[in-house]
């Protein structure tokens, strides 16, 4: 099928993770066939992130294990992978963007795909050798060699990064302390049932968790001394891993004049505030929404709606977001979003570790978490894109098979 005859002759993708593999992936689905050209800051075939703070730390991924796409791939769909080309501008008045060596390309079309960069620790000492950002291949493969048995490691941050750093120096044999500000971590995500639950595994699998900020990071001969807020004794440490999440790389966009807040501001087909711009993945925020939904899922939509609306073509509408989380030997998974439920009802015993929290509004289940139940995270996405009224009692009662309620 060729493109139809509006489509943009050649369509410049910036950035490489998975919501710009996934757009060129999607562009080529629906028939574009004009040229496409896919331009990484990072040498090397693009690569999935998730695993970085999972099997990748763990040691039990190489970098061939977590390719997005295999190399031939690129030359199947005829994608140009400029790996190793950094873009220092986009024109999209003129049709064009500049790279940082001053090469300058044309380009119809132009698919932001910046991702995020991780938030440095904002206090002195912040930025020693020894305090180690996790989101690139090389992030991991530094604090890798530093996760040895026996090794001191304070990991400051307790969302999702933090968390799953901290199980897996854990079980590495480190000696880990955890340090977050907020007494449960993620409550606001995956609601106080859910989060609670998480947050004292990593006390039953024998990490430190403190509840605190950190004021200072000094290096001493023995490695480093980091001091709490409102704390005593400071700290000690051989390595600090910083997982307090990242800023939206909107530079480019700003650059441009684009409309930018806490993201690059999108439309339905992820249109950005020019016509011949989209932004999909982290950098991206869906207008009239407070937040960017930084997740696995959400990437590859994004790519799929953004090549909808390159080509000018009805985008549906999109169901819950949904994410999962892997530590300590457990699966978190949640879909919707838990703030804005005005009530939660648990199924399962928490007791056991594995139950769920269901969010409701009214009579409608709005958001779901659970952990070691991938059947109820399955149903309730279901109930929740549907619409489907119901009790609280249909999804507490475990003799209720949760998908006869699909039916009513």
């Amino acid at each position: 099928m060729s493109s139809p005859p509006s489509s943009p002759r050649r369509i410049a993708v910036v950035g490489a993770g998975l919501a710009a593999v996934s757009t060129c992936d999607a562009l080529r689905a629906q028939g574009y066939d004009g040229e496409l050209v896919l331009y990484s800051a990072e040498r090397g075939l693009p690569y999935d992130r998730p695993p970085l703070s999972k099997d990748v730390l763990l040691g039990k991924s190489r970098r061939a294990d977590i390719m997005l796409r295999p190399e031939q791939w690129y030359a199947d769909q005829r994608v140009q992978l400029r790996a190793g080309a950094r873009v220092a501008a986009i024109r999209p008045h003129s049709g064009g963007l500049e790279l940082a060596d001053g090469t300058v390309a044309a380009a119809d079309r132009v698919v932001l795909a910046t991702g995020g960069t991780p938030r440095p620790l904002p206090v002195p000492g912040g930025d020693d050798p020894a305090v180690h950002l996790l989101r690139t291949w090389e992030d991991a493969e530094r604090l890798r060699e530093r996760l040895l048995p026996g090794a001191r490691v304070i990991v400051v941050g307790a969302g999702l990064i933090g968390a799953e750093t901290a199980a897996v120096a854990v079980a590495l044999g480190c000696r880990v302390t955890l340090v977050d500000p907020v007494p449960v971590p993620l409550a606001a995500a995956v609601g106080g049932d859910i989060a609670g639950a998480l947050h004292r595994r990593h006390t039953a699998e024998g990490i430190e968790v403190v509840t605190a900020g950190v004021g200072s990071v000094e290096r001493h001969p023995g490695g480093l001394l980091v001091r709490l807020a409102g704390h005593g004794d400071p700290l000690a440490a051989d390595t600090l891993v910083a997982g307090i999440g990242i800023r939206p790389a909107t530079e480019t966009a700003e650059t441009a004049g684009l409309r930018v807040g806490n993201g690059v501001v999108v439309h339905p087909g992820q249109r950005t505030s020019h016509p011949n711009v989209f932004a999909v993945g982290d950098v991206a925020r869906p207008d009239g929404h407070r937040v960017r939904h930084e997740h696995w899922e959400a990437a590859q939509r994004d790519g799929e709606a953004a090549a909808l609306g390159i080509l000018g073509r009805p985008v549906p509408a999109a169901g819950a977001p949904w994410f999962w989380s892997d530590r300590h030997g457990s699966r978190l998974e949640a879909v919707g979003t838990m703030a804005d439920a005005d009530r939660t009802v648990l199924r399962g015993d928490p007791a056991t570790g594995a139950f769920t929290a269901f969010g409701l509004r009214g009579d409608h289940l709005i958001a779901a978490a659970t952990i070691d139940r991938a059947r109820d995270i399955k149903a309730a996405r279901r109930i929740i894109d549907r619409g489907v009224p119901l009790s609280p009692t249909d999804l507490t009662d475990e003799h209720t098979d949760l998908r006869t309620l699909l039916n009513r």
